[in-house]
């Protein structure tokens, strides 16, 4: 691909590596160093001028320090005059700030989104984000990708004639039913109330899950406590196995070891949106890549091709 400069920061260089074997392009070096007073200095190390760049960045721990780099890497493709910018975030972590459920509160969603135009960007491609309305925040084109053809086919290897797709809450189910009908089979949701960010309550599921195999589908994981919610209720129905799936398996402190000790846990999936350490894999877990996937977007945004394509 000619005329085309992908550069990332320090958040996910393998997925940025595995994006740019997709597309046949080399991954431009960035450099980032810290001033004595520890400012963050950012130097793109490849030719940007007229160029279409895009700049690979998920917002993962330690967030602020990530989202720093990608403010400063934007400006530097600005100053370097850049073509057109796009920004390729597989995990947009400040979507989950979407509304003003109390009183003072930052919407972080729309702060960060505005920030992102502000340092330079002149288009988003994101994957899977917490809810639709984030994708209103942006005052630029947004691609809005999901993973959910890439989590089918991983299932697809198993017998689900007595399976149906949970959704943990009622603001999930429309991913989750478009989930089911990839696959063929039923989808039912619970009700769930959050009080705090690691405390929340399913009162009831709707849907028949009765002594079914289940396959549990999240946007992202992070302490899991919804799903331990989820796997509570599930319990007391008697369902048979259960399977956890999502897009952004953030798994923090030791989430995956605790989902995986339930006997009832058979797997859990998630993709490479986010880097998965050595320390937090398990056998039970299986992490699927969405580098193709973000490459063929990236590919045809940079010949002006149809992207919302890939989903029909």
């Amino acid at each position: 691909m000619r005329d085309i400069a992908v550069f990332t920061g320090s958040a996910h260089p393998e997925l940025a590596a595995e994006i740019c074997e997709h597309l046949a392009v080399p991954l431009m070096p960035t450099k980032i160093s810290r001033f004595a007073n520890d400012c963050i200095e950012v130097q793109l190390q490849g030719n940007c001028r007229e160029r279409d760049v895009f700049l690979i960045q998920p917002l993962v721990p330690p967030t602020q320090e990530h989202l720093a780099e990608l403010l400063f890497m934007l400006d530097a493709a600005r100053g370097a005059s850049a073509g057109r910018i796009t920004v390729v975030l597989p995990h947009y972590a400040y979507a989950r700030s979407d509304k003003k459920d109390a009183p003072r509160i930052s919407i972080g969603g729309r702060l960060v989104a505005d920030l992102l135009t502000t340092a330079g960007a002149d288009r988003v491609l994101a994957m899977t984000l917490h809810s639709p309305q984030v994708h209103g925040f942006f005052s630029i084109p947004v691609d809005h990708l999901h993973a959910l053809r890439e989590l089918a086919h991983h299932f697809r290897g198993y017998d689900l004639s007595n399976t149906v797709v949970v959704s943990p809450d009622l603001g999930n189910a429309k991913e989750a039913a478009a989930f089911a009908r990839l696959l063929g089979i039923e989808v039912a949701a619970g009700a769930k109330q959050r009080f705090a960010d690691d405390k929340v309550v399913i009162n009831s599921i709707i849907g028949e899950v009765a002594d079914r195999d289940v396959i549990v589908l999240d946007d992202e994981i992070a302490k899991g406590s919804t799903v331990f919610e989820l796997l509570d209720r599930l319990r007391e129905r008697n369902v048979r196995s259960v399977r956890v799936a999502c897009t952004h398996g953030l798994f923090t402190n030791d989430a995956v070891q605790r989902l995986a000790a339930e006997k009832e846990i058979e797997e859990i999936v998630c993709t490479n949106t986010v880097p998965i350490p050595a320390a937090k894999r398990h056998e039970k877990l299986t992490v699927i890549s969405v580098a193709s996937a973000l490459a063929e977007a990236m590919r045809r945004i940079h010949n002006g091709e149809s992207v919302s394509a890939l989903f029909h």
